[in-house]
């Protein structure tokens, strides 16, 4: 059995932590089996490998384990892909694509094992998809519709039923895949909810075909997102609960609707931040080291980015820190 390494043990009965098994016990014909699998490595493109791709194309996708010292396997679907290869650290490989191809679009996962162990891959990693276009269906039609609230949804209409669509974000951090959908007829509909100064970029559309020859469409025309104000408040809350004793770590979570974005905790009445945190999520861990009674007070804490705009949130409503003697 593949992606799982065994501990064994009698069924019914397990030896105790120290416990040693009898001269002579050999292993039971009936054993209860516990499969672990190691955790799934993360597999990411970036660059030009996240924009819709076209015949020809190269793409780097890259795999990254969280120990070191490991095989790596490329899959689309099941089937494992052999591709150029490259590392710069032990924990980590490039797979190359160096000309794809119509139908080379899907989901890609990427696996680990340990050297010496043949048969225990770890799981797959979370699934990175590309799409590829080579322009020669005709463009679909690309329209806003304004919902409540800070919601907005965009409706993409293709000629064709069962296609694969994309929705692309452009902005002054380059063009991407934003979101992709598979509706049973001829539109999509992506929506956008609590929008913000993150969201705003220009968008489009585009569809392909998922039948041979996998055709694809050209681009719909651009719409432009713009959006003033500053983005939503963060969350700050303490991962304790009552005092904590002095010399021990306090560790803060802010957390916020936007990702790809530096986190700051700030202590109340203060403008210069304590602890700065840059994340590619929409949370953070905020830690105060080794605390004392000088650490007591309250905190707050924000969000802000620089690329692809500037912006900064409002500070979250205080978290009090108490520090007790130990």
């Amino acid at each position: 059995m593949e992606g799982c390494s065994w501990d064994c043990h009698p069924e019914g009965r397990g030896l105790g932590t120290g416990q040693r098994a009898a001269p002579g016990m050999g292993q039971p014909s009936n054993a209860a089996c516990i499969a672990a699998a190691p955790p799934p490595p993360v597999l990411t493109h970036h660059g030009e490998s996240s924009q819709v791709l076209h015949p020809g194309n190269k793409v780097t996708l890259t795999c990254v384990a969280p120990l070191s010292g490991v095989d790596f396997q490329l899959r689309r679907g099941e089937k494992e892909l052999l591709v150029p290869r490259s590392s710069t650290s032990p924990d980590r490989i490039f797979f190359h694509l160096n000309a794809v191809a119509l139908g080379d679009g899907g989901h890609y996962t990427c696996r680990y094992r340990l050297h010496d162990n043949q048969n225990g891959w770890s799981g797959d990693s979370a699934p990175v998809e590309l799409i590829l276009s080579d322009e020669t269906l005709p463009a679909p039609e690309f329209s806003p519709e304004p919902e409540s609230g800070r919601a907005l949804r965009l409706r993409c209409l293709a000629p064709l039923e069962g296609a694969r669509f994309a929705l692309v974000r452009e902005d002054r951090g380059g063009r991407r895949v934003h979101r992709f959908q598979s509706p049973a007829g001829t539109e999509a509909l992506f929506e956008l909810h609590n929008i913000s100064v993150a969201d705003s970029a220009n968008y489009s559309c585009v569809y392909v075909d998922l039948k041979p020859p996998f055709g694809g469409s050209a681009p719909s025309e651009r719409l432009e997102l713009h959006v003033d104000g500053p983005p939503p408040r963060p969350q700050l809350r303490a991962t304790w609960s009552g005092a904590v004793l002095a010399g021990r770590d306090a560790v803060l979570r802010c957390e916020g609707p936007i990702p790809d974005v530096t986190f700051e905790l700030l202590r109340e009445g203060e403008t210069k931040a304590v602890k700065t945190v840059r994340t590619p999520g929409a949370a953070a861990n905020l830690e105060l080291i080794f605390v004392g009674p000088q650490h007591a007070g309250n905190y707050r804490c924000r969000y802000r980015s620089w690329v692809p705009h500037t912006f900064e949130s409002e500070l979250s409503d205080p978290v009090e820190l108490l520090v007790a003697e130990s």
